[in-house]
């Protein structure tokens, strides 16, 4: 979806004094369908109102956080702009240098913060979160989360991507967000080589899409970045096994996510698969908080979570998408399905 490269526009008076991004200037025109596009820029603001003014357009497109420019700095610049593509919010901002800070609060009942991709395009900042903090240099990202503490710091004239996602968007990998917060993950290589080009591309270029080809390319963007907090969780934080029981556990368990799509998939065949006893493995698994039927049941359902938000799966009906991991029986597959999220599968759906 790469756009073409164009020559970028004289700087009008009194925009934010960050370099061009060479080739992107004017929005291109929009499709018919396109999601509504909009830019809030402090020019033509009163100097003394320009940081309140961008504060209030960040809090109502980002988070509820407070902006405070750097010391020193008399002459605040900034703009904001962006819009939706199906559950994922993309912004682009561009602003001399400042903090973004979010502090504890209550998240009201219903709403889903979630987390944060930022994409540093120009620029370095450091980030802190979760008692963590790292420096980002221009080409890195790092994810926030956005229900909770952070600080944000630019030093320098930025500019920045975000892509903002609900957190039951990521389905599994929501509970690894924690442990990949405060850490700066490198663009090129690994899930983020093929991320932030794509994740850089749909916020400049999704305002021109027509509203399917965005919605599936969405789903994409939601898998990419699910697929990168699993990747740096594993490498970041995940612990190595230690004892010949925990080395076992692990072997256990990725076989039963590589065989989660056979409805045969039982205890038994697990055990058989590993040369032990069924009552060895139910032995194993006591130190788990889980069994392995139960282990099963929320690793297939998990996965179906992730395949009925997909808006391009969106053709397959519900039945399908159980029997697809593992399910035989539709009304068993509803059950077990609302038992772990609450609501019927087709619900889920419809809310995402």
């Amino acid at each position: 979806m790469a756009s073409p490269r164009t020559s970028p526009s004289p700087k009008p008076a009194g925009t934010c004094p960050v370099p061009p991004d060479p080739g992107r200037t004017a929005l291109p025109d929009r499709q018919e369908g396109a999601t509504v596009y909009d830019e809030v820029g402090t020019a033509g603001v009163p100097p003394e109102d320009r940081v309140r003014h961008w504060e209030r357009a960040v809090r109502s497109r980002l988070a509820p956080v407070e902006v405070t420019p750097r010391a020193g700095n008399t002459d605040f610049e900034g703009t904001i702009s962006g819009g939706d593509a199906g559950c994922v919010r993309l912004l682009s901002m561009r602003a001399t240098p400042l903090g973004l800070s979010c502090t504890a609060r209550p998240v009201p009942a219903g709403r889903d913060d979630g987390p944060a991709l930022i994409l540093q395009e120009q620029g370095t900042a450091t980030v802190r979160q979760d008692g963590r903090a790292a420096v980002v240099p221009a080409g890195c990202m790092v994810l926030l989360d956005l229900a909770r503490p952070f600080r944000l710091e630019q030093h320098t004239p930025f500019h920045l991507y975000a892509v903002r996602l609900p957190e039951r968007a990521l389905g599994p990998s929501a509970t690894h967000v924690p442990r990949v917060t405060g850490r700066a993950f490198p663009g090129s290589e690994g899930v983020g080589a093929l991320l932030r080009p794509f994740a850089t591309e749909m916020a400049y270029g999704a305002a021109t899409l027509a509203g399917h080809v965005r919605e599936r390319l969405a789903g994409n963007l939601v898998d990419l970045v699910a697929a990168l907090v699993d990747e740096q969780a594993r490498l970041r934080g995940a612990k190595e096994p230690v004892t010949a029981r925990e080395e076992l556990v692990e072997r256990i368990r990725a076989h039963i996510d590589t065989h989660l799509r056979d409805p045969r998939l039982s205890p038994a065949r697990v055990a058989e698969a590993h040369g032990i006893s069924l009552r060895r493995l139910h032995v194993l698994f006591e130190g788990e908080d889980t069994t392995v039927h139960r282990l099963v049941q929320q690793r297939r359902i998990e996965e179906c979570a992730r395949e009925l938000r997909r808006r391009a799966c969106a053709s397959r009906s519900i039945s399908a998408v159980g029997r697809g991991w593992g399910f035989r029986n539709a009304a068993h597959f509803s059950r077990a399905f609302r038992s772990v999220y609450g609501c019927s599968p087709s619900e889920w759906r419809a809310a995402v």
